[in-house]
């Protein structure tokens, strides 16, 4: 084994370098941006936690030269100011370095392009006892006695990353394999979500398959595309000529969801902490569940999730930091992102309302009418001119007295505290279920069948065809039209 010195770089200023922050998820999903950057197409993250416990994570992206690993190496190898690739997901050129050591004090990084497998090493402890920035330079030997390494020399190209003493993860920690299990719980978590659109391939990006100890990761989607509606139209803002993307989304309410769906949106207490924007750089998550102080984070608008993709160059202007988990947008896009939130919110209140049915417009007759007081109160009623209100009265005339009576008491005996108490908790409400198709033809039937003439049946379906609930099943209202027309 060789050593190479670096520059007279303090060993202190190394220790310090691992005190950054990094969680051990966000120092993982930080190698992985580089195996992104290297055009890999699958990642293999291994995680060993008996005996001489190491975290390997390995690529099969294009590989390093002895040139570009030595530059790997070294801290702070980009300015953040240098023109970068459109899928180079790094900044400052110190990922690699602090979010391995913030874990670990042994650090090996083994590259192979062709034949050629090469292989550097970071040891804290060599180099508090050498006083100088001692590069080792690993030969053959010290590298077949590195974990995984027959895994790499299988492959054409690729990384292995591989750490090892883990001192941090053991702090604090009385029963270690266990507490490393739930880190990998974590772990799993954080990449499903951080990676989503790479793990569910998108236009514009190589699809990566990420295993977990020899498993598959899903994408965890937190826009359930596929379910959810657009709020708006997509905004494009431009700022200093790169166009900035704005997708605001609408979650269907939690009564619309599946277990499986409320757990991968983070389960109940997820789906109101995590509403917000979602900031995209180069389609990986970087922030998500905030508002950026321009909304409070409120019940009414936690099915609101914002989108927004960014390119990797105009990282100063959103003072990204380091671990990229932290930034704050310009003044000109929140300017824009001001009139999205407000929008939005409007939005995702009126699907809270109507608890996840299609929003339903002035024009519609409702069950419930929502009226303001002269004390500047609410008060709701049922509306005594609905149709099937109307009937009762017109074909038994002597029980409207009683039936105003009975709908008053229904009316001032709503239970609010404990809907308020339901909705909060995010209750499925039975009583919200669609009705069946069938029930709502027999109750049509007899409806029509009370009225004499045919004239009085067809403006009956008219009025119908607007009037809650019967104006959400417009085949049937349809086909009683045809019956009569025919």
């Amino acid at each position: 084994m060789q050593v190479r010195e670096t520059p007279p770089f303090a060993p202190v200023l190394m220790e310090s370098t691992r005190s950054i922050g990094y969680s051990l998820e966000a120092a993982i999903a930080d190698i992985i941006d580089n195996s992104i950057a290297a055009k890999a197409g699958k990642v293999q993250l291994s995680f060993f936690p008996i005996g001489e416990a190491y975290i390997c994570i390995l690529d099969n992206g294009s590989g390093m030269d002895d040139a570009q690993i030595d530059t790997a190496m070294q801290y702070g190898s980009k300015s953040p100011t240098d023109e970068r690739d459109a899928s180079d997901l790094g900044r400052y050129g110190l990922g690699l370095k602090t979010a391995s050591l913030s874990q670990c004090r042994v650090l090996t990084v083994i590259s192979k392009q062709g034949d050629q497998v090469i292989g550097r090493r970071w040891d804290l402890d060599y180099i508090i006892e050498t006083g100088t920035w001692s590069l080792l330079i690993l030969d053959e030997e010290d590298i077949a006695a590195v974990p995984h390494i027959s895994d790499l020399r299988e492959q054409e190209s690729g990384t292995l990353v591989v750490w090892q003493n883990l001192d941090r993860l053991l702090m604090g920690e009385v029963d270690y394999e266990k507490s490393l299990g739930r880190k990998m719980d974590e772990v799993r978590q954080h990449l499903e979500l951080v990676f989503h659109r790479y793990l569910s391939g998108e236009a514009g990006i190589k699809k990566l398959e990420i295993s977990f100890n020899g498993v598959k990761i899903k994408a965890a989607d937190p826009f359930l595309l596929k379910k959810s509606t657009q709020a708006m139209d997509t905004e494009t803002l431009i700022i200093r000529g790169k166009r900035i993307l704005v997708k605001p989304y609408i979650l269907p309410h939690i009564s619309k969801l599946t277990e499986d769906e409320k757990k991968q949106l983070g389960g109940k207490e997820g789906i109101r902490k995590q509403q917000g924007f979602y900031v995209y750089r180069n389609k990986r998550l970087l922030i998500w569940g905030t508002w950026f102080r321009m909304m409070r984070q409120g019940d009414l608008s936690k099915l609101a999730r914002v989108m927004v993709d960014i390119p990797n160059d105009l990282d100063d202007l959103w003072t990204l930091d380091i671990k990229k988990s932290h930034a704050i947008p310009p003044a000109a896009v929140r300017n824009n992102l001001q009139v999205v939130i407000d929008r939005i919110a409007d939005k995702s209140k009126r699907t809270w309302t109507f608890r996840g049915k299609k929003e339903i417009s002035d024009t519609v007759e409702h069950m419930w009418t929502r009226m303001k007081t002269p004390g500047g109160g609410v008060v709701y009623e049922i509306n005594r001119d609905h149709p099937l209100v109307d009937q009762i009265i017109a074909e038994v005339p002597e029980v409207r007295g009683k039936l105003e009576t009975l709908l008053e008491y229904i009316e001032c005996g709503i239970p609010l505290n404990q809907l308020y108490v339901d909705l909060n908790n995010d209750e499925k409400l039975e009583n919200d279920s669609e009705i069946e198709e069938v029930k709502i033809r027999k109750t049509l039937e007899q409806m029509l069948a009370a009225l004499p003439s045919n004239t009085l049946r067809r403006e009956m379906l008219e009025k119908i065809e607007h009037t809650e609930p019967f104006c959400g099943y417009l085949e049937v209202i349809h086909a009683l039209k045809a019956k009569e027309e025919s």
